[in-house]
């Protein structure tokens, strides 16, 4: 029902009420048909969060390999892969608590009372008893509990928390009021028409609920699987037809083939990811940016777009004097007078400005002069002070320029100027000043929700960095315009209505003016629809379903409980430059997460490739299944330091591609694969035996993949940059191990200490020679 279009008549009728309100068993029984005031937060049980670690492609293949490799009674192996895949739910799900433990502490709601009449009386109740029906009463500084009818008064409400309007708004008899709202002058008298998820407030938390994000992490790992996949599968089939031509048993060839399959899967892949976010979001958390969804620090570097919603935001949501126009008089008396017009100590957002625009300019007012005060009353919009003056009392008044200017006898001189500023943003105040039967107009005072001092400097920084910002506001478009011109936003405004027709293009708007709050969901899909990576700044609850469907969604320091909830990230400093570290600190952990994907990429064709071609050229397999279980056990103990690792971020979006990462790893895989085989022959020229040669190739690979990760994880010449401290010590650590457990046959069948070392040696002098080939591949795909 649109209670807005009905008469209070009408109202009343429908909702079986009247001015005297409900008796308390009344309320009791609405209570219960409709439910209490409030809206419920959907919540997912842990255990269930827990076991949804295990459904998702990458577990999915490691779940029916244990169970193959149970079937084949290969046991070692088996428990090697249950630990890997219960590591990696462990570490993400213990991430992703820690990360809403947080915002559980930002979620903390206000009790909020209402005064309400039940039985013929006025009492105070818990808000989230409200149902239907109730007559209620709010005045200066309530916070409206219930989507209400006002039934009688006048009052200016703040809904800057719901739909982004920046000024305050005039509500009289037959207007609704929204619950959350904020009462800035006056009181009035209304019936409660909607409560709970039916409010305007509780429908945007539902839009909230059914915004969704797609996870690119998880598509990335899926694009990487099937290729690596596709390439063992034939690596396998050819590898079985080569071993019935050739009279190999079938019993010694599926084990292998089970094992290069295993070695296909990204295995530590999802866990490097989490502990990768998760240690950004450790160190965003101490530059005062909160991570609330560890996807968003990815999705951070690969933003392409972002749009910020202006109030509050881009703007202070507070109003400020701004060059006044003197009409009679100098500046400081304009300004004394309007201050003595004012409420001394009070919440009024116009007053406050004034008051404090005197205390900036040293404008000093003695309140003892003023005798009598009369406060903003909405009806006459006005308010006004009797003031002694050079002996003779005279009166000021402070209040909208048509009403002032009228007292005055001069509204048409002044009608265009006023025109002008509103255009441009300003609400305008006008004071005047004399005696009770002639009064002087003395100035305007051109009032501005300002945008604050870093807004400029953060979208110049983010457009350095290849982000394109654009605003959204509830504003029509030139006001919009003169705003983002002031910022730094370039790109045309366009009015929301000429996009949703077709009008504009989303691509092409740097402005998104008069948008209602569902329209700033509709911006984001709709940018997200046309490929870009987009994320949405706010402090509204009007921004929530936008925070939540956008991949990067921030809510600002002194954002509703409703905002920061559905957002991914959250500011807890004042402004907004902090957006800029998030950008650069996601754009370095996905340089980590690159150099771990390519790492694993190289690794695995590697792997495979060899150990395919070496037992067609040699017929016999250059390792043992288990040596290959044991490999990626050792390589990704290492790889997962990666995390941690000393890193540039980059001056333009970040995109992840399949394509281009897995032919880069190809090609430098191919190098990998003849150091394979120049080991092999090396072994023979050592004298070892087909069980030794097996080891000494395990000690290969394995240092042959540390080196590796020192080459690719430096985008220029190896030693251009010096891996962080957890990285060496684990490749130091792992030489350290393999080479005694190689020397001592512990799990492996040993192997001379010069063999080791001649290992040792070809792969750090394969990984020099490398290095080259490595700089023109990263240069032609970009890398």
């Amino acid at each position: 029902m649109d209670y807005s279009k009905a008469t209070l008549d009408e109202v009343f009728s429908l909702l079986s009420t009247s001015r005297s309100g409900l008796t308390s068993e009344e309320a009791k029984l609405r209570l219960e048909k409709y439910g209490y005031n409030e809206v419920k937060e959907k919540k997912e049980s842990p255990l269930r969060k827990f076991l949804s670690k295990f459904s998702a492609p990458v577990p999915w293949m490691l779940e029916v390999t244990a169970v193959v490799t149970f079937l084949l009674r290969k046991y070692d192996d088996m428990g090697i892969i249950l630990f890997l895949l219960i590591f990696n739910a462990i570490v993400s799900f213990v991430q992703e608590s820690r990360a809403e433990s947080a915002v559980e502490l930002l979620r903390k709601k206000l009790s909020v009372q209402a005064s309400v009449l039940r039985n013929g009386e006025w009492k105070s109740i818990p808000a989230r008893e409200l149902v239907p029906g109730d007559i209620i009463h709010v005045r200066l500084g309530d916070i409206v509990p219930a989507d209400v009818k006002v039934i009688d008064g006048e009052v200016e409400v703040d809904q800057s928390a719901l739909t982004g309007e920046s000024i305050s708004v005039e509500r009289k008899v037959g207007s609704l009021l929204y619950s959350g709202s904020v009462i800035k002058r006056g009181e009035a008298y209304g019936v409660v028409v909607n409560t709970g998820v039916n409010t305007y407030f509780g429908k945007t938390t539902e839009l909230v609920q059914s915004a969704k994000v797609q996870s690119h992490i998880e598509s990335l790992i899926l694009g990487i699987v099937k290729y690596l996949i596709t390439i063992d599968v034939a690596l396998v089939l050819l590898m079985s037809l080569y071993s019935f031509l050739t009279g190999v048993p079938l019993t010694n060839v599926l084990p292998f083939a089970l094992v290069v399959l295993i070695a296909s899967i990204p295995v530590a892949l999802p866990a490097t990811f989490t502990i990768a976010m998760a240690i950004g979001a450790l160190e965003m958390s101490k530059k005062g940016v909160l991570v609330t969804r560890l996807n968003a620090i990815e999705d951070a570097s690969s933003m392409d777009v972002l749009c910020m919603d202006k109030t509050g935001t881009i703007t202070e949501n507070k109003l400020y004097v701004i060059d006044p126009i003197v009409i009679q008089g100098k500046e400081d008396d304009l300004i004394r007078y309007a201050v003595l017009a004012s409420e001394e100590v009070g919440e009024d957002p116009i007053d406050k400005a004034i008051i404090n625009y005197a205390k900036e300019k040293g404008i000093k007012v003695d309140f003892s002069k003023r005798k009598s005060f009369t406060p903003f009353d909405p009806s006459t919009k006005r308010s006004e002070g009797i003031v002694e003056e050079n002996g003779k009392e005279i009166k000021v008044v402070k209040g909208a320029p048509q009403v002032v200017g009228s007292l005055c006898g001069m509204t048409d001189q002044i009608k265009d100027v006023v025109d002008k500023l509103a255009l441009r943003g300003f609400r305008v105040i006008a004071v005047g000043k004399g005696e009770e039967e002639k009064l002087n107009l003395v100035g305007l005072l051109p009032l501005l929700d300002r945008p604050r001092k870093d807004s400029p400097i953060l979208i110049h920084e983010l457009k350095d960095l290849g982000v394109s910002v654009k605003m959204i506001t509830g504003d029509n478009k030139a006001i919009a315009g003169e705003i983002a011109k002031e910022v730094g936003i370039t790109d045309r405004p366009c009015a929301i209505s000429d996009v949703k027709e077709g009008k504009e293009k989303v691509d092409e708007c740097g402005v998104f003016a008069e948008v209602f709050p569902e329209d700033k969901f509709f911006v984001v899909k709709s940018l997200q629809s046309e490929g870009h990576v987009t994320g949405m700044t706010g402090d509204g609850v009007n921004d929530a379903p936008a925070l939540k469907q956008a991949e990067v969604g921030i809510a600002v320091s002194n954002a509703t409980d409703v905002a920061k909830a559905a957002a991914s990230i959250v500011l807890t400093h004042e402004g907004i430059t902090d957006i800029v570290d998030a950008v650069k600190s996601g754009r370095k952990i996905y340089q980590r997460m690159l150099t771990y994907t390519l790492n694993k990429i190289m690794k695995t064709i590697q792997v495979v490739i060899f150990l395919t071609t070496s037992f067609f050229v040699f017929r016999f397999f250059v390792t043992t299944p288990f040596d290959i279980i044991l490999l990626l056990f050792a390589n990704d103990f290492v790889t997962m330091s990666i995390a941690t690792d000393n890193v540039r971020y980059s001056k333009s979006p970040e995109k992840w591609s399949v394509k281009p990462l897995i032919t880069s790893s190809a090609i430098l895989s191919s190098m990998l694969v003849l150091e394979g085989f120049v080991g092999i022959f090396i072994s023979f020229y050592l004298g070892l035996n087909h069980i030794q040669i097996q080891t000494f190739v395990f000690d290969l690979l394995v240092f042959s993949g540390l080196f590796t990760v020192l080459m690719i994880r430096e985008r220029k010449r190896f030693w251009h940059s010096s891996p962080s401290k957890w990285l060496s010590l684990s490749i130091a650590g792992d030489i350290l191990v393999i080479s005694l457990i190689s020397v001592l046959g512990i799990l492996v069948t040993p192997v001379p200490f010069d063999a080791v070392l001649f290992a040792l040696g070809l792969a750090f002098t394969w990984m020099i020679a490398m290095d080259t080939v490595k700089n023109f591949v990263f240069r032609k795909y970009n890398l």
